[in-house]
């Protein structure tokens, strides 16, 4: 019988709603703010413009612009109304930084962007400036990893842009950087930082975002890890759906079917959408994401009602049969926002949207609002038809500009961020806090004017100098020196180390001054990472610290007791037998077209049964990732040697990627990635004929070749760093590898 009247009132409703007398326009009508600062601006309710419901044609830009213009200002208003809390993790209606309101941020500030009112940013910014660009969640770890807070640094990400102000970003990225180790742990952990699927929508688009803003990948790559890891737990292939948490794994509706939840699912499709406008085009990771986004789009979009909303429970329409906006809206949004970026069929999926708009149209209270959302929670419940919330007013307006630019062309991707606003509209949209209560009078208010004019004219400004590098860059060579070579250079103002480099990568291997000073230094070759064309280890290294990226590259990789980049030992008793740093060298060729030159290791004992000597001829081309090296080993005794080649298990965060070839004569090694410094990709090419197997010791993955003292043979060692400009990622380095061409 309840259920029964629940249903009659909810008829009743849409009946009174119907017949047009409260959808009738509101009138503009400003009232008088509740509270200091609050702007009357920010109270005016727009008159109800005409809402398509049928769902049988595309909306005009005009009409779509003007509905987003009429939910936000209802929700803007309803806002500024109240009271702002002290405590904002439940506030519900207030102007938080939770999320509740976060996701309201999101769609006002998309507005913003379009909208002739400058009202919206106005208020986005007096939000901002009231919570001093902060997020909540300092007071345990597992708040601070808490992706529901992190949800508001959008807004501060959308100011920043707009206003390029560095302390808009500041402690939101304090705030990343501490969650970027967490985030990129190499080992997996029983839980989950986003356990639950709502998560997705809230943080990882922030932290892409924050890598599109400030050039760093770190954020990006952070994310991507802690991503799949969440989607490993909660997405289930054989229904193309999403969990909420691990919770309700097994758990089912009363028809049998598994509990999906559809704001859940809205969540992570919209969030999907969020994340990939911010990625870049060639991140590693992004066919896994668009690909993951057209499967969730197809699911859901098959389980849309006749009436064009989504039920609370997915695969159970009868189990809350009332509408639900909240989550309706989302996958608009998604379904939208793939239709106008070209992830979606638009004959296929454009008919869903218009249907889906249509229906949280018919939704829309009188005041302006959305309607039948379910309030916050964690699952399918019933909802009520006066039931609403910030974040359905924000999906719904992010549903509605995407149905704005519906009737445009496809837009490209990734989304270029705003660009920075001109001074005029930066003052236009920038509220001026009151000023004191002493300030009274004519005279009063005339020396507080005089009072800020001088605090402007006598401050320092940084704009005017631009902010010091706290990495002191490097300074430019003369144009001149600008263009590609091949440079190789005896350093003994670096304890005689050999550098080589041309336009793509850089090399150094370890001389006599070191051995005495550093007992670890030995054979092994190390690796710079590079991202310039011209030369730049001599300037780099003019630096105390050259392990710090000034610009141009940095040398990260530890080369330690390995091989590092191609090193080689003798291997006998499944045991590696390794030279100490070379003893005397001949710089052949230098600046031009290939680097050449020689260096010589003393003897060194292989176990107690023989002894051997090296010496070894250096090449590098220009335009090549591969030194060709040409290597003559000598020893007391006439027996065949056993060479191993090897490249190092470097790196601080697990293992790499490791491919051997037998039949090419190739080992390809992709190294774990450093979340400050990127990731190396190290590759030994050796003669098939002469290989004899692979092995590996403690340090080294090896390749074995068996060579007779005395006669020279040739291998290569190359290296590939992937911000480095022309590898991206370990796909291409293998590519690359598998393509090049020895000569033996």
């Amino acid at each position: 019988m309840k259920r029964s009247r629940r249903h009659a009132g909810y008829r009743a409703l849409c009946a009174i709603l119907l017949t047009g007398t409260l959808l009738a326009p509101l009138a503009s009508a400003k009232a008088e703010p509740p509270v200091a600062g609050v702007e009357s601006d920010w109270l005016v309710s727009l008159p109800r413009p005409k809402l398509d419901t049928s769902g049988t044609r595309l909306p005009t830009r005009a009409e779509a612009l003007a509905a987003a213009e009429y939910v936000n200002a209802a929700q803007m208003a309803d806002m500024a109304r109240q009271p702002i809390p002290l405590s904002t993790g439940g506030a519900l209606d207030a102007m938080a930084p939770n999320w509740v309101s976060a996701v309201y941020y999101v769609g006002a500030a998309r507005l913003a962007r379009v909208s002739d009112r400058p009202e919206t940013l106005r208020f986005l910014t007096m939000v901002a400036e009231h919570y001093h660009y902060a997020v909540r969640g300092a007071k345990s770890g597992k708040t601070m990893l808490n992706a529901d807070d992190i949800a508001v640094g959008d807004l501060y990400e959308e100011l920043y842009a707009r206003r390029r102000i560095e302390g808009v970003l500041m402690p939101l990225q304090q705030r990343l950087d501490w969650q970027v180790p967490h985030l990129a742990r190499k080992t997996d952990t029983k839980a989950l930082i986003w356990w639950w699927c709502d998560a997705l929508f809230m943080a990882p688009p922030v932290l892409a975002r924050m890598s599109a803003i400030t050039g760093d990948p770190k954020y990006l790559l952070a994310a991507d890890k802690e991503w799949r890891r969440t989607a490993q737990r909660l997405w289930v292939e054989q229904d193309g759906l999403f969990l909420r948490d691990e919770r309700f794994a097994g758990r089912t509706e009363a028809n049998g079917k598994p509990v999906y939840w559809s704001r859940g699912n809205g969540w992570v499709l919209a969030g999907l959408a969020r994340w990939i406008e911010a990625m870049p085009a060639d991140f590693a990771g992004r066919d896994y994401y668009v690909d993951l986004f057209r499967k969730l789009a197809a699911s859901t979009a098959r389980l849309q009602r006749p009436d064009g909303l989504w039920p609370s429970s997915l695969l159970a329409p009868e189990a809350y049969a009332e509408p639900e906006t909240s989550g309706s809206a989302l996958l608009t949004y998604g379904l939208a926002w793939g239709v106008n970026h070209g992830l979606l069929d638009r004959a296929a999926y454009q008919p869903r949207v218009l249907k889906g708009w249509a229906a949280l149209n018919r939704h829309i209270l009188p005041g302006g609002q959305l309607g039948s959302a379910q309030k916050t929670g964690d699952q399918p419940v019933h909802t009520k038809p006066e039931d609403t919330g910030p974040y359905a007013n924000g999906a719904y307006i992010l549903a509605t500009l995407e149905m704005a630019n519906l009737s445009g062309e496809t837009r490209s991707l990734p989304e270029a961020e705003p660009t920075k606003d001109s001074a005029a509209l930066i003052a236009a949209t920038t509220p001026v806090p009151p000023a004191p209560k002493t300030v009274q009078g004519e005279a009063e208010i005339t020396r507080r004017a005089a009072e800020m004019k001088a605090t402007e004219a006598l401050s320092y400004d940084p704009a005017d100098t631009g902010r010091p590098a706290t990495v002191e860059p490097l300074a430019l060579p003369a144009p001149s020196e600008r263009k590609p070579r091949a440079v190789v250079r005896f350093a003994p103002d670096r304890l005689d180390d050999l550098l080589w480099e041309n336009d793509l990568v850089a090399h150094r291997i370890y001389g006599p001054a070191l051995e005495k000073v550093e007992a670890p230094s030995g054979s092994g070759i190390d690796a710079w990472a590079k991202r310039v064309r011209w030369p730049f280890m001599d300037r780099q290294l003019k630096f105390p610290n050259y392990h710090v990226d000034r610009g141009e590259g940095l040398d990260f990789y530890d080369v330690g007791r390995t091989r590092g980049t191609g090193g080689l030992g003798i291997w006998y008793d499944n045991k590696l037998w390794t030279s100490r740093n070379f003893a005397s060298y001949r710089i052949d060729e230098t600046g031009g077209k290939v680097a050449r030159f020689s260096a010589t290791y003393k003897p060194w004992p292989v176990d107690v049964v023989r002894t051997v000597w090296e010496t070894r001829e250096f090449s590098l081309p220009l335009g090549s990732h591969f030194t060709k090296m040409r290597s003559t080993l000598s020893s007391n005794t006439s027996e065949p040697l056993t060479v191993a080649i090897g490249i190092g298990k470097v790196g601080k965060n697990g293992k790499g990627f490791l491919q051997q070839d037998k039949n090419t004569g190739r080992m390809t090694y992709w190294e774990p990635e450093d979340a400050g410094h990127g990731a190396l990709g190290v590759a030994v090419a050796v003669d098939p004929k002469m290989l004899v197997g692979f092995a590996q010791d403690a340090e080294n993955y090896l390749v074995l070749l068996r060579i007779d003292p005395g006669k020279p043979f040739t291998y290569y060692m190359g290296t590939a760093w992937n911000r480095g400009g022309d590898v991206p990622d370990r796909t291409a380095w293998e590519k690359l590898v598998a393509a090049e061409t020895f000569a033996f």
